[in-house]
Order: C-alpha cells, then structure tokens, then sequence
C-alpha cells in the first residue's frame, strides 16, 4: 500500500484557524503516525509527503524537524526521513514516569474536599456492560481523557504538561492496547475500581488499582509486533472502506 492510500486511515485533527502551514503540516504528520499509515520504522522522502500534506517544502520541512525534536521521526542526511522505530526500554521509563505523576495525584484527591470531576468520570466509567463503548479509536481517546482528569484535577499544570508529554509519546502503542476487546472490558472495569476507591478516600487501595491498571498496559504493550501494526493499520483502511471515506 502506497502512502497516499496509507492516509486514507486518517481521523483529522481539528486545527486553529490562526494555525501556520507548518502547524497544519506537523498536525497532519503526526495524524498519519497515530493512525498507522506511517509505521515506526517506515522510511519517506519530503517528495512524498509534499503533495499529500499539501504544502510546499519551507514547512513541510518545518513540521518534520519539529516531529524530530519530539521524537517521533529521525533524519538521514542523503537518504530521507524515517518514523522513529519502537524503544521498549523507553517505553518502559515513560510508563514508571506515568505512575509516578498519576499515584501522586491520586493521593491528592483523596484528600481534596471539592472534586466535581468524579462525577463527570463516574458517567464514563461506571455504566452497565451493554452501554459500554467497544470500538478501541473511541476507547482509547476516553481513557487518555480519564488518566488526564486524574492529574488535571489536582490543580498542578507543570505536573500536567509533564504528563501530557508522555501521554503523547506513548500513544502509537497505547492505542494498540484498545483493539483487544478483552483489553477495553478490562480497561473499564479497572477505571471503575478506581473511581470507586478515590470517591470512598481509601488513597493506598486507590493507588494499589492505579499501579496494577498501568502495569498491566505497560505488559500488553510488550507484546506489539511489527505485525500487529500492520494488521492495525489494515484495520484502520477497511473501516473507513466500509464508510465509504
């Protein structure tokens, strides 16, 4: 499959009307990363993002080196650009970094006396079997929503963009974890566990939940193959076949 019909995957992004073409161009890269049409390891050319990002080279190469700087793709003098391949071992430390900002914020809202948040949460996660989402590219978006929530509520905005980071770093294989149906009926049940345990304060059973929940992501995480992605990405193509995108 060619990268153009690679693209057809895409979900788009909602872009500032005040955003530059190198913001519209690094919005639109980044998209085909998350979505699969560029795999980690897959090699481009700026020729072949020019016509299918649409902008011209000044900044197409802009939003490529600001994916560089983030991580997400490397540079080859002579030779092009390459989607940045799978480190598990960074994987690893960004999830331990996870858990770290997570259980802490945890702790915090036990104890916090206001937390509206939990029953916006609560309408999400603690809901019957039949009326639970089962489709991962809506599940996964919810659950970044929901361990966002954890660490927004707590009021710490460096704490905040300090997790963002990582949640961005982490989404290419994190949405892999949501095409297991086993995987989302677990995800559910464990999130509502732990709303449970920070609405009744109970911080050491909360925290207990949270670290279980991240450790056994960072464990399925483990097991992604190069082959998953590709399956992923077939995935993505026939969906939007059927729609008719």
């Amino acid at each position: 499959m060619t990268l153009p019909e690679r693209a057809g995957t895409l979900a788009t992004l909602p872009i500032g009307a005040g955003a530059s073409l190198a913001d519209r161009a690094y919005v639109h890269i980044k998209q085909l990363i998350f979505d699969f049409a560029l795999l980690p390891g897959d090699r481009f050319s700026e020729g072949d993002l020019v016509g299918l990002v649409q902008v011209s080279r000044t900044p197409l190469r802009q939003a490529l080196q600001r994916l560089q700087r983030e991580g997400f793709l490397q540079v080859f003098p002579k030779s092009g650009w390459q989607v940045t391949p799978l480190d598990f071992e960074v994987f690893d430390q960004l999830y331990d970094l996870r858990v770290l900002l997570e259980t802490h914020a945890v702790m915090r809202l036990c104890e916090a006396e206001d937390r509206p948040y939990l029953t916006e949460l609560a309408e999400v996660w603690l809901v019957k079997p039949a009326e639970r989402l089962m489709v991962g590219g809506a599940v996964d978006q919810l659950d970044e929503a929901f361990h966002s929530a954890l660490v927004h509520a707590t009021g710490n905005q460096e704490m905040l963009k300090v997790h963002s980071d990582i949640t961005e770093r982490i989404r290419i294989i994190r949405r892999l974890d949501f095409t297991k149906v086993a995987r989302v009926e677990a995800t559910y049940d464990e999130h509502a566990r732990i709303l449970r345990a920070i609405s009744r304060r109970k911080a050491d059973e909360a925290v207990r939940l949270l670290k279980a929940h991240i450790e056994h992501s960072k464990l399925e995480v483990r097991h992604i193959t190069l082959d998953m992605l590709y399956q992923a990405r077939q995935r993505a193509a026939d969906v939007r076949s059927v729609a008719g995108l």
